[in-house]
């Protein structure tokens, strides 16, 4: 009998996981003994909080990561195939979501096992309902190009795309925050509807919605922090 295949939610950072995972959710992860994650030392790391005793040097890890091929990520579903559960852990939030978690569970569709999503936090979908903006029609676009030409004709094309009534989200590595926003301000029309939201459920939760004239007058410190942006 074939093994079953769970997306597990982790943290979007911060230790108190009691007030963002779902006890059923806990339950179910403390008794699995095979992941597959996007990185083995912070899944080890978040096991050990959520179980002080929680046997991680006798439970099997498979890397996850975007270099992974579909070949590879066929390999890693072996276990499942024996008859082992499996759980998708990503560094934070859900698997599958601006993670390399997808082709693993493509794989196993492609071998009819059971995926199972479980619920928790993903900063994206979090970000997008508290924005206030059209959580109807929207795309995420994942990280925008570093290059400041590129970046100032892709800022053009998500500010034409929010015009035609689609939410854009987008992220940014923490240490290139500052410099995105100041993009933004820059590229974007000033009644254009730009939503920031940085450290969701952390201490610090910041989220705010205005348009780019108001942002003008009231810049935030995004240096270093966890950051979703949407325009519309």
């Amino acid at each position: 009998m074939k093994g079953k295949i769970y997306l597990i939610p982790v943290t979007l950072g911060g230790d108190d996981f009691l007030s963002v995972i779902p006890q059923g959710c806990l339950e179910i992860t403390r008794k699995l003994r095979c992941f597959a994650v996007e990185d083995i030392r912070s899944a080890r790391r978040y096991l050990r909080m959520i179980d002080s005793d929680f046997p991680v040097d006798s439970t099997e890890f498979h890397e996850l990561s975007e270099h992974t091929d579909d070949r590879e990520a066929e390999s890693l579903i072996e276990p499942v195939l024996k008859g082992s559960d499996m759980g998708i852990m990503s560094e934070a939030g859900m698997p599958g979501i601006a993670d390399p978690g997808s082709k693993l569970i493509m794989a196993a569709h492609s071998k009819q096992v059971q995926v199972i999503p479980l619920t928790g936090p993903s900063s994206i979908l979090l970000a997008l309902i508290a924005s206030g903006l059209d959580g109807q029609n929207f795309t995420f676009n994942g990280y925008l190009p570093v290059k400041d030409g590129e970046r100032i004709r892709k800022l053009k094309e998500l500010e034409r795309k929010a015009r035609e009534g689609y939410s854009q989200i987008f992220i940014e590595t923490p240490y290139r925050n500052q410099k995105l926003f100041e993009a933004i301000l820059a590229v974007c029309s000033g009644d254009t509807l730009l939503s920031v939201a940085a450290d969701l459920t952390l201490p610090g939760e910041y989220i705010r919605t205005k348009k780019i004239a108001e942002w003008k007058k009231d810049i935030p410190v995004l240096h270093k922090r966890l950051v979703i942006f949407v325009l519309r």
